[in-house]
């Protein structure tokens, strides 16, 4: 069993981090500070043992947050010594996005030296939710730094929805302030760079679709294979959606004259084992036509209605009059995300965007009686 996320805050770490920032403050209470830190600690999940050594950092390091930050960056690693780096910095980022909202340049510089040690990402969305259009203006000039981590940090920490952290609604409603960051990093040479790009726009794309389609459609022509897997992984939940636009920009027009037959192997599963099922496509036309299949499994929830989540499945090409076969296992087990209800499900096959064949099948839970 994995080790719980919250154990990555532990005593011992708490201990490292005070010798690190002593190390740098001679009047730094280390004993303090980690009797502060580690009060209660073991009861705590892991943003609340975050907040806890954020506290402590409240009252050991100076009021002041000029002071402190000077404390906090030269307790940073260097090629000359060790520091505060990898979870050490996430209590950080809370005690900067707390402290250093009235002192903004320099508690976004302090951000932007954090973040090649551990991402700043959670730090600085305080400070774009405080003054979008300031801190917009300092983040977009990162775009162009040497840094890698630097770089990811400004299209990264601009997410309007990511996960973990505090969503930035004016950029929910209205995201164009962010597409010339991310304009400026979709052809940055590190793939690390551009997947955060992707990500961000696949947000963007869960409240603004036709704008994500049409910002991919003006930017694919030409494009490297590096961007073109940046614009499609940026279009998966328009792709997933059927979005027309979204479909058009990588070649999958609504198909026509295709026959699509569904074949289920066991019309009833037992919780646990899979769903057997086999697809089949023929092109029924003259001219040649590109196909993303998909399938869909509506689930049965607990008021008897059935939700449906999309599932990738295969792009191909058919010629005219040509057939092509897919066989495919869906796993029915238990997962965090999801409780499973036993009775009538639904799968569904979906061909560029539309749905083209589907069946039902019964989920047997191991306790039904039945």
């Amino acid at each position: 069993m994995p080790e719980p996320l919250k154990n990555l805050l532990h005593g011992a770490l708490i201990a490292e981090m005070a010798d690190r920032i002593a190390g740098n403050s001679p009047s730094f209470d280390k004993g303090r500070f980690v009797t502060l830190a580690t009060g209660g600690l073991q009861a705590l999940e892991l943003m609340e043992r975050s907040a806890l050594i954020r506290d402590a950092l409240f009252s050991t390091l100076p009021d002041k947050f000029p002071e402190a930050a000077a404390i906090l960056k030269v307790s940073l690693p260097s090629e000359s010594k060790p520091g505060l780096t990898g979870w050490m910095l996430l209590p950080v980022n809370q005690f900067i996005a707390a402290r250093g909202l009235d002192h903004f340049d320099l508690g976004l510089d302090l951000l932007k030296a954090l973040t090649p040690h551990f991402t700043a990402e959670f730090g600085i969305r305080p400070f774009i939710h405080r003054d979008q259009q300031r801190s917009l203006a300092i983040i977009s000039g990162w775009a162009d730094d040497p840094d890698q981590h630097v770089r990811r940090l400004a299209s990264e920490g601009t997410r309007p929805r990511l996960p973990w952290a505090m969503r930035l609604p004016q950029l929910v409603k209205d995201p164009a302030p962010i597409l010339p960051i991310l304009t400026a990093l979709m052809d940055d040479p590190e793939e690390y760079v551009r997947r955060s790009v992707a990500n961000s726009l696949n947000d963007v794309a869960k409240d603004h679709p036709d704008l994500v389609a049409a910002f991919v459609a003006s930017h694919i022509d030409g494009a490297s294979s590096e961007r073109r897997w940046l614009l499609k992984h940026a279009s998966r939940t328009l792709l997933k959606k059927g979005h027309a636009q979204a479909l058009a920009n990588f070649g999958f027009a609504a198909a026509a004259s295709l026959e699509c037959e569904l074949r289920i192997r066991n019309a009833e599963v037992t919780f646990g084992e899979g769903l057997d099922f086999e697809i089949r496509v023929t092109n029924a036309g003259e001219i040649p036509q590109s196909l993303m299949i998909d399938y869909a499994i509506h689930h049965m929830k607990g008021d008897g209605l059935l939700s449906p989540k999309v599932f990738k499945c295969k792009a191909i090409l058919l010629a005219p009059g040509q057939s092509h076969t897919i066989e495919r296992r869906h796993a029915l087990r238990p997962i965090t995300t999801r409780r499973y209800y036993p009775g009538k499900h639904r799968i569904a096959i979906i061909v560029n965007g539309a749905e083209t064949a589907s069946q039902s099948f019964v989920l047997v839970m191991p306790s039904d009686p039945g």
